[in-house]
C-alpha cells in the first residue's frame, strides 16, 4: 500500500492525453443534465403528453448508449481511441444541430431522433474514454484515475443544469399559465407559445453542437495514446471470457441500476417539487435543488477518490449504496422539504458508483476490457427505461402527481422513488460481493498499461 500511494495518479508524459479525455467527461455531463430538464419542459409546451410520453425523452436519450456501445467498442478495436473519439464527437454535433428542423417543424418525435443521434455519439465517447483513462498509467492507480477523471463529469452536469434553467426553463411562456389558463389559450395564441417554446429549447443545443465541432478540431490535432496491438486477443475468446465473468455480469447490472437512479432521481425532481409546492403553497424552484444535488454529486467524487486510498473501492461502494437506499426511503416517507432533501442527499451516495463500479468489474482483464467496456456502457440504458416506469407509476392515478396515495398517505410521486431505493441495494449489493473476493491492494485493476512512448492514434 505505501508503495501504491507513491505512484502518481497520472505521470507527466501522459497529463496532456488526460487532460484532453478528461474534458470529454465534461462534455457529456452537460448533455446528460441539459436534457434531464426537458422531460418536465416538453410536458409544459406539450400538455397533451403523458408522463409515459414526456419520459420518451429519457428513453431515446439513454437508448442510443444501449444501441451504439457495442458497435463503436468494436470500431475502436479495429481503428484507435483517436478514431472512436472523433466519431463520436461528430454523431453529437449532428444530432446537437438536428433541434433547428425538429423545433422549425415542431415536431416531437423529431425532437426524439435528436437526441437519440446525439447519444450514438456518446457511447462512442464514454466507450473510449473509461478505458482510455484506466489505461494511462499504473494498474494500481486506475481505480482512483477514473474517479479523478469522472470528477469532472458534474461539472459539466452543473453547466447543463444551469444552461437549462437560465436559457430554458425561466424562457418558457407556456410557463407562464396554469394548465386552464394555457388550454384556454386560443388556436393562433397557442400556436405562438409553442413556436417560442420549441425555438428556445434548441438553442442550448445547436450552440453546444459549435462548441463540440471546435473540440473535435483539437483532438485532431493531439496525439492519443493506444495500447500496444500484440496485446490483442481475438473477438471470440474476448466474449468467451466475459461472459464467463461472474464479475463483470454482476457489474453490468450493477451499472444498469446506478444510471437508473441517477437519471430517476435528476429527472423527477423537479415533478417532486411540483408536487410539494401545490400542495403547501411554497414557491421552491426544482433547479436549485437539482443544482444542489450535483454540487453534493461533486463533492462527493473527490471526498470518495480521497477514502479508496485508504479503503478498498468495494468496500466504499457497498457503503455508498447503502446510504443512498436510506436517502431513497426518506424520500418516499418523509414529509415536505426533509422528503426534498433526503432526495437531493442521494447524489452524495451515487458520486462514486459508476467509475468504481467500471473498475471492480474490468478487473482482471486484458485486452477484453475494450469489448468489456461496451457493456458497462450498454448498461446506460437503465437510464433509458427506469423512468419510462417511474413515469408509468405516476400515470397510476392520472396525470398529476398525487392522484393517489399509497398506504394512504404517500402520494404516488413519492412513492415512485421506491425503484432508486432497490437500484441502490442492488449497486451495495455488488459492493459486498466485489468486497468479499477481494485479497489484493484496494487500487489494483489488471489494465493493460500505456506505454510511455505515445503512439499516434
Amino acid at each position: 500500500m505505501s508503495q501504491s500511494r507513491k505512484k502518481p495518479v497520472v505521470s507527466k508524459e501522459l497529463l496532456f492525453p488526460f487532460i484532453i479525455i478528461t474534458s470529454l467527461f465534461a462534455l457529456w455531463g452537460i448533455a446528460n443534465d441539459l436534457t434531464n430538464p426537458m422531460v418536465s419542459a416538453f410536458k409544459k409546451v406539450m400538455p397533451e403528453l403523458s408522463n409515459v410520453q414526456a419520459s420518451l425523452v429519457q428513453f431515446a436519450f439513454y437508448f442510443g448508449y444501449f444501441f451504439m456501445a457495442l458497435p463503436a467498442s468494436l470500431f475502436i478495436r479495429k481503428y484507435s481511441y483517436k478514431s472512436g473519439i472523433v466519431l463520436g464527437l461528430l454523431l453529437y454535433a449532428i444530432g446537437a444541430f438536428m433541434f433547428y428542423p425538429a423545433a422549425r417543424y415542431e415536431e416531437y418525435n423529431f425532437f426524439l431522433i435528436s437526441l437519440w443521434v446525439l447519444t450514438c455519439g456518446l457511447a462512442f465517447l464514454e466507450t473510449t474514454a473509461n478505458p482510455l483513462i484506466l489505461a494511462l498509467g499504473d494498474k494500481e492507480t486506475a481505480t482512483r484515475r477514473l474517479n479523478l477523471a469522472q470528477a469532472f463529469n458534474p461539472i459539466g452536469s452543473l453547466t447543463g443544469m444551469i444552461i437549462a434553467q437560465v436559457f430554458v426553463l425561466q424562457l418558457l411562456r407556456s410557463d407562464d399559465y396554469t394548465a386552464e389558463a394555457y388550454q384556454a389559450l386560443t388556436a393562433t395564441e397557442l400556436a405562438a407559445v409553442r413556436e417560442n417554446d420549441l425555438g428556445i429549447i434548441s438553442i442550448p443545443y445547436i450552440t453546444l453542437g459549435m462548441l463540440v465541432l471546435v473540440i473535435m478540431a483539437i483532438v485532431l490535432f493531439t496525439k492519443i495514446p493506444k495500447t500496444p496491438e500484440e496485446q490483442k486477443i481475438s473477438l471470440p475468446d474476448a466474449f468467451k471470457k466475459l461472459f464467463a465473468n461472474k464479475n463483470y455480469k454482476l457489474g453490468v447490472l450493477a451499472q444498469a441500476a446506478c444510471v437508473g437512479s441517477q437519471i430517476m432521481c435528476w429527472t423527477y425532481v423537479f415533478q417532486y417539487v411540483d408536487n410539494l409546492n401545490a400542495n403547501t403553497g411554497s414557491n421552491l424552484t426544482a433547479t436549485n435543488f437539482n443544482v444542489a444535488a450535483m454540487v453534493l454529486f461533486l463533492s462527493g467524487r473527490w471526498i470518495g477518490t480521497v477514502l479508496m486510498r485508504r479503503s478498498s473501492p468495494a468496500r466504499i461502494l457497498m457503503l455508498f449504496g447503502l446510504g443512498g437506499a436510506i436517502c431513497s426511503a426518506g424520500a418516499i416517507l418523509l414529509p415536505g422539504i426533509a422528503g426534498l432533501i433526503s432526495l437531493v442527499g442521494i447524489s452524495v451516495f451515487m458520486s462514486i458508483m459508476f467509475p468504481t463500479i467500471y473498475g471492480i468489474a474490468l478487473k482482471d482483464m486484458g485486452d477484453e476490457a475494450k469489448i468489456a467496456s461496451a457493456g458497462l456502457v450498454m448498461a446506460i440504458v437503465g437510464g433509458a427505461l427506469m423512468p419510462v416506469v417511474q413515469g408509468a407509476m405516476l400515470d397510476w392515478g392520472g396525470d398529476g402527481f398525487d392522484d393517489l396515495s399509497i398506504l394512504g398517505y404517500i402520494p404516488e410521486i413519492n412513492f415512485s422513488f421506491i425503484l432508486p431505493m432497490i437500484c441502490m441495494l442492488v449497486v451495495g449489493y455488488y459492493g459486498f460481493t466485489a468486497r468479499s473476493k477481494k485479497k489484493a491492494s484496494p487500487e489494483e485493476i489488471n489494465e493493460p498499461v500505456v506505454s510511455k512512448e505515445l503512439v499516434e492514434a
